[in-house]
């Protein structure tokens, strides 16, 4: 298996459309991509400008599949325009 933490910084004012993107790439993922073992959206209690995804899936070729969706592609794009990413990868 493998897991994802991505870590969310928004710029300022950007925070409501980039968490909107986020809770739509949950969904439509949770949905419609094979391998998905888990994916949530995670505020941080502690600072108002940041989230996370966090992803489990059951192998690279599901997370690859997922990496190709028109989905994934459109709200990550929506995200990345209203700050930053960080992604930290695990195998389990």
């Amino acid at each position: 298996m493998i897991r994802l933490n991505c870590f969310f910084k928004a710029d300022e004012g950007k925070y409501d459309d980039a968490l909107e993107a986020a809770i739509a790439l949950t969904a439509e993922t949770q949905l419609n991509d094979e391998g998905c073992v888990a994916y949530d959206v995670f505020e941080s209690a502690t600072r108002g400008e940041v989230f996370m995804i966090c992803e489990t899936w059951e192998s690279a070729e599901a997370l690859k599949a997922h990496s190709e969706s028109d989905h994934f592609k459109e709200y990550v794009a929506a995200m990345q325009a209203c700050g930053t990413l960080k992604v930290e990868q695990f195998e389990m």
